[in-house]
Order: C-alpha cells, then sequence, then structure tokens
C-alpha cells in the first residue's frame, strides 16, 4: 500500500534470538590455575602414576569435546542472519515485544524507528479522534508522508500518522485553475487525476511518489529560476491541530499562521487538506547538452532567464558540466527536428565495457541470478560499477569520466507533457545533503551559484574525496514562507539550491558505514568552508542533526539567525502544548524550555 515506506511485522522472538545473540567463543584459556587448561592437563602427564594421568587426560578431552559439541549446536540451532557478520557483538538485552512492533525506514534505508504506533486514518474524522486521543492521552503521532526524505524527518519511534488511505481529489475549479485534495495524495496520482481538465502543478521535484501534505511541509522544490518553491503554490490549507482542533487557514484566514504552516515541518498541525493553484497542462521540450565552465560563465545568465526550467549537472573531476534545459512546446513551430548521433543502447555501451572490465580486474565471478547488464538502465549499470569499489578515488573517477562520455552521447532533445519531463532519475539508495544560498536577482545574478560550484569542486580535490556524479544545480524564485530556505521579502529574489550525494549501492553493513563515515567527511567540508561564506542552509528533509553538543548548539543559533524561530515555537505552543506532533529531530532542532 505504501510504495516507498518499509513496515514490517518483527518475528518476536526469533527476531530478539538472531540479532542479540552473543559470540559464543570456544577457545579454552591458557590458565596455569585453571584446573580444566590444557597447561594444567600436560603437566599432569609427568605424574608418577601413569594410570591416573590417562584417567586425567580422558576427562579433561571429554570435556572439550562436550563444550566444543555444546557451541556446535548451539550455533547451528540459532544461526547469526546474513546481515550480521560485519555487527560488533551486543550485551545481551532483553525488553518484550508487543504483538504490534513494526520497523518504519525512510527509502534510502539510512534511518530506522521501531514504532508501536502507525495510524492511517481513512477519513477527516477519523484523523480527527486520532489526534484528539493523543492530545489527551500526550503520546506522540509524528505526521509521515512516503517516507523519501533523506534524513527522516517525519519518523518517530513514539508512533506515527499517516495519511496515505486518505488520497482523493475532493474538488476542481477549472475557471480559477484550482484543485483541493486530501493531503496523502501522492504527486503522481493528483497529476493523474486533474490531467482531465487540462490542469496540472507549476513545478515537480526530482521524483512524483511523495504525498502532497510532505512536500509541501518540507519546503521541496522544482528548478526554474522564476518558479517558487512549492509551497508557494497553496492557496489555502487544513490543519488538524491537538489544541483547536481542525482550521482552516489562508492568505485570508489568519495569513501569519498560514504562511508559517505552509512550511510547518509537520508541527504545527497535520495537513488534512490543501488547495492548490494549479496551471494548464502542456507539453515540454527538454534539451540535454554537454559544456563546461568557461562556456557556462558566459551563458549563465541568459540561460536562467530564458529558459522556463534549467539545472546544470557537474562531474567531479572533471570539467564537463550537462545543462538540461525545459520549454514549452512551440505553438509555430512545433517540436525541434533532431535526430541524435547516437542510440540509447550506443550510449551506454561504453559503460557497460567499463563494468565487465572492472569485473575481470577485480576477479568477481558474476551471481548465477545477476541480472543481466544490457537491461539495466544508466544510474543502475552505475550503482553496480561504483559497488565494486565505491570508497577507491580513482575507481570513482573513472566511473564519473564514464557517466561524462554517457551524457556526450545522450545529447539531444526529449518532448512530453511537463510531468513526465521535469522528473530525474536521482539513481539508488544514498546519503545527500542539499543546500540552498541567495544568488542575487534574476536581471542582476550574483554568479554566487558558480563560484559556490568552484570551490566544491576545489575541496573534493583537494581532500580526494571519492565524489561519484553529479552535483546537482538547481534554482528557485523565493518564496513567502518563512521557514522555507527560500524564504524573502524581496519578490525578484533568487535561490540557488545545490546537492552533493554518495551512493550506497551495496547491503554490506560493513561497507555502508564506510561510506556513511566518508559522506559526512565531505558533508562537513563544504559546512565549514562554504556554508557560512554563501549564507546556506540546508533543505529540512536533508538537514542532519549533529550528535556533539557544541555543534548542535552551534546549528541551533544558526538557524535562530535565518529563520523565525521564536514565532515557530511559539505556534507549536499554541496548536500543540504537549508537542505530540514532534519528534527527536525537531526538539533538538528547535528546543523548548520544557519538554513532552
Amino acid at each position: 500500500m505504501l510504495r516507498a515506506l518499509t513496515l514490517r511485522r518483527s518475528l518476536q522472538s526469533l527476531h530478539h534470538h538472531n540479532h542479540l545473540k552473543p559470540h559464543i567463543s570456544t577457545a579454552i584459556p591458557q590458565n596455569p590455575l585453571n584446573p580444566l587448561s590444557p597447561a594444567r592437563a600436560c603437566s599432569s602427564l609427568s605424574s608418577p602414576s601413569a594410570s591416573s594421568s590417562a584417567s586425567e587426560l580422558r576427562k579433561y578431552l571429554g570435556y572439550t569435546a562436550l563444550v566444543l559439541f555444546s557451541a556446535a549446536a548451539t550455533y547451528y540451532s540459532f544461526p547469526f542472519p546474513e546481515n550480521a557478520k560485519h555487527k560488533k557483538a551486543q550485551i545481551f538485552r532483553y525488553a518484550p515485544l508487543p504483538e504490534e512492533l513494526h520497523t518504519v525506514s525512510n527509502w534510502s534505508g539510512t534511518h530506522e524507528v521501531q514504532t508501536r504506533v502507525f495510524h492511517q486514518p481513512e477519513t477527516l474524522e477519523e484523523l480527527e479522534k486520532v489526534v484528539k486521543d493523543a492530545h489527551e492521552k500526550k503520546t506522540r503521532i509524528r505526521p509521515v508522508g512516503s517516507g523519501l526524505s533523506p534524513n527522516g524527518i517525519g519518523l518517530s519511534r513514539a508512533g506515527m500518522v499517516n495519511l496515505a488511505l486518505m488520497d482523493k481529489v475532493l474538488e476542481v475549479d477549472k475557471e480559477k485553475k484550482r484543485v483541493r485534495v486530501q493531503a496523502g495524495i501522492r504527486v503522481q496520482e493528483l497529476v493523474d487525476g486533474i490531467k482531465e481538465h487540462g490542469l496540472t502543478l507549476q513545478n515537480f521535484a526530482s521524483i512524483r511518489e511523495q504525498q502532497i501534505g510532505g512536500i509541501l511541509q518540507v519546503g521541496a522544490h522544482g528548478t526554474g529560476a522564476k518558479l517558487p518553491p512549492m509551497d508557494e503554490q497553496v492557496i489555502s490549507m487544513k490543519l488538524v491541530t491537538p489544541a483547536k482542533g481542525t482550521i482552516e487557514i489562508s492568505k485570508e484566514k489568519d495569513p501569519e499562521l498560514f504562511y508559517l504552516a505552509r512550511c510547518g515541518l509537520g508541527g504545527l498541525g497535520v495537513v488534512a487538506e490543501v488547495t492548490i493553484q494549479c496551471v494548464e497542462r502542456q507539453e515540454l521540450v527538454e534539451h540535454t547538452s554537454v559544456s563546461n565552465m568557461e562556456e557556462i560563465k558566459k551563458n549563465h545568465k541568459k540561460l536562467l532567464s530564458e529558459n522556463k526550467h534549467v539545472k546544470y549537472l557537474y562531474i567531479p573531476y572533471s570539467d564537463t558540466v550537462v545543462v538540461v534545459t525545459c520549454n514549452p512546446v512551440s505553438k509555430w513551430k512545433g517540436p525541434p527536428k533532431f535526430k541524435p548521433k547516437y542510440s540509447s543502447d550506443e550510449a551506454i555501451q561504453h559503460v557497460r565495457d567499463l563494468y565487465n572490465e572492472c569485473l575481470q580486474k577485480c576477479s568477481v565471478v558474476p551471481v548465477k541470478n545477476d541480472v543481466d547488464i544490457n537491461e539495466l538502465s544508466f544510474t543502475e549499470l552505475r550503482d553496480k560499477l561504483l559497488a565494486l569499489d565505491p570508497l577507491d578515488k580513482d575507481h570513482v573517477v573513472k566511473v564519473n569520466q564514464a557517466e561524462a562520455e554517457f551524457w556526450r552521447k545522450s545529447e539531444g532533445y526529449r518532448v512530453g507533457w511537463s510531468d513526465e519531463i521535469l522528473g530525474f532519475d536521482c539513481g539508488g539508495q544514498q546519503w545527500v545533503s542539499e543546500t540552498c544560498f541567495p544568488v542575487g536577482t534574476l536581471s542582476k545574478p550574483s554568479l554566487k551559484d558558480l563560484e559556490y560550484i568552484e570551490d566544491v569542486k576545489q575541496l573534493i580535490e583537494k581532500n580526494k574525496v571519492p565524489a561519484p556524479a553529479p552535483i546537482e544545480q538547481r534554482w528557485t524564485a523565493c518564496t513567502k514562507s518563512p521557514m522555507s530556505p527560500a524564504s524573502s521579502t524581496k519578490d525578484d529574489d533568487i535561490f540557488s539550491w545545490v546537492g552533493i550525494i554518495m551512493y550506497l549501492p551495496t547491503t554490506d553493513a560493513r561497507q555502508r558505514k564506510e561510506i556513511t563515515e566518508e559522506f559526512f567527511h565531505y558533508r562537513r567540508l563544504t559546512q565549514v568552508q562554504l556554508w557560512d561564506k554563501y549564507s546556506a542552509y540546508e533543505h529540512w528533509a536533508k538537514i542532519e542533526v549533529p550528535k556533539d553538543k557544541e555543534e548542535l548548539a552551534s546549528l541551533q543559533a544558526r538557524l535562530r539567525k535565518r529563520f523565525p524561530v521564536d514565532a515557530y515555537n511559539k505556534a507549536r505552543k499554541e496548536l500543540d502544548p504537549s508537542r505530540i506532533l514532534s519528534n527527536n529531530k525537531l526538539e533538538k532542532l528547535f528546543p523548548l524550555s520544557d519538554t513532552i
């Protein structure tokens, strides 16, 4: 039912045995004071009584055999799970497991919680009852969407509420181009539901699986310097709050709370319904070309101002810049006539060749049931390539070079509806950090966006970071939602969004841990040397809470400089005084004096 949200019931006692089983050692200690030690047994062989010595030896050999047999029987009766071979042994801790204990993880598998409470109301009335009951009992029910946020911002061990079953289009106003929907509807479902009316959303993020409530609450965005983040498309909202019940807010009804709640991080109420300003459905022409930094600097202002949608994909350890623009199909000229130089199969063949070459060098024997590489997409093939040695810089550079060549052979045009064209295959599981910072206006761009990229690439090369491609750069206009990283009171301000990435192409626990450590080293380099310099702030769905107390205090102070934290916390106290909609991440980012 939930495609991107992982729910699985625990296996009770079996699960308990598998994950908490202590390591069993069968070695006998070499302690001369131990009557069972081999040293003591050997010394008894020099006894004057031969029969006594033989008897003692047989006894100790019997003890040894018994210990070995018991250890082997225990091991094969309660084997370690496959993913436990790299995990450290833990002290046995007993905790009774309830029948309905669920494990919930985000899509990338980077954040996971176990919870006893997972509500999925089907109607507004059911949702109101869930919130009311939780408020009276002071039990947490954190709103969670599709589980796509890289930082797991919607997860809570104490309990969650998910609106996947509240997924209907409630009303369509063709004249005003507005739609009213339940907040649990996914982006793709919404688009499919209104296309018969000739409508679509103004902009899209990279993927279509997000629930509308979630994508709005974290300030998600598409790309286009004339187009704001998605929260700016919201006309009105219906919030189910713990303290004040269900309230409707808009620009006319409580505008201060409305703007605050549009990007409210799920902390001010459960978004139940949303009215969205849409646009006419239209076909777009996507143009993909390969450039370099020198050419980009010459044409940057023109690219931003003359294209409805534009993004750059940078390839680390190279000067390659992939430029992707999207514009409405001309009513007069129609779609461009263009014959690609390479077929899609020819464009990817060199990547397949590199994979086979690397397999031979690594002496890796392909698994029998492994997928035929000829059936893999480029991003799937890239994952398999990186999995061979994800932290070896030279290997990653080779993969990046193959990606640059892939894009050169993929130059050309593509025509389709906006919801088909504006998507982007982000690849497999990954760690990602995305920052947003001001870059002047459309008429007078500051070029800070290009300077930021040059600084990132220098950090990568200087520190020999095994950074895979791409570094993705997008732009948006500003929004009036004060909790958005792209908020501004000046209507003509534009913002750049830059994402750095490390893929998790393996299920090996130790390797994933090593990649995670390397990613956070990579992220910290940009944080320490670039964020303050460019006034950059992380996307709410990608911000990670530091474990170090001093770093956390520094982050909290930094957020206060950019966002109206006091106003946000004041609204939280009024609407959710017991903070049943909060979680550990929200509490640490926006601490209050009293706690739930």
